[in-house]
């Protein structure tokens, strides 16, 4: 009967350094993704801690081999979504993905000469749906199957939302590089040529 509580503890012990070798690693990832998504870093924290000790009682179900670090993203924008339904935050998405799209005309070039901190400003001014897949497709580099997996949408709407996403960042970014002077120079020298 010990033999059975022995074998079930060494179970769990080899379970537990195969978690750490596998999802541990991807925290610093999970986090950084965790702060966009709360805009706080104790909500981040909270949200990494919560996805960790999900994974880890999960992980049973993890197949060795694939991309954990997209099955860890799959989980924390699980328990993201359990959050905000627990707190009444849950925004519904509508037709508003298309209302969008009838007003984008322009598509200005990105400007050359932004700094990091422009950019960020930028991509924090663009609709939520659209920022979760600019920033895990161009930032974290996910597939749009993993994106769509992650967020649990189809790959289409990843596709539209990431292409819909990068206009409303260079229109952002145009602007804000008008702000400080960077482009102007492009279209006075356009104008001078003509």
């Amino acid at each position: 009967m010990f033999g059975f509580f022995r074998t079930r503890e060494a179970e769990n012990e080899q379970q537990w350094t195969q978690f750490a070798a596998e999802a541990m690693p991807h925290a610093p990832d999970l986090y950084r993704v965790a702060v966009w998504l709360t805009r706080n870093p104790d909500e981040a924290e909270d949200l990494v801690q919560e996805t960790m000790f999900q994974a880890l009682q999960s992980f049973h179900r993890f197949e060795s081999g694939t991309n954990c670090r997209a099955w860890l993203m799959r989980i924390m924008y699980h328990m993201r979504g359990k959050r905000l339904r627990t707190q009444n935050r849950l925004q519904l998405l509508g037709d508003d993905e298309e209302k969008l799209a009838e007003t984008m005309v322009y598509e200005p070039p990105t400007p050359q000469g932004l700094k990091d901190k422009e950019i960020l400003k930028a991509l924090t001014e663009i609709p939520r749906q659209f920022q979760e897949v600019v920033i895990l497709s161009d930032v974290e580099e996910f597939s749009y199957k993993e994106i769509g997996a992650a967020l649990d949408i189809p790959i289409g709407t990843v596709m539209s939302r990431l292409s819909r996403g990068r206009k409303l960042l260079r229109a952002k970014l145009a602007s804000h590089a008008n702000q400080y002077g960077i482009g102007l120079e492009q279209k006075g020298d356009a104008n001078a040529m003509s």
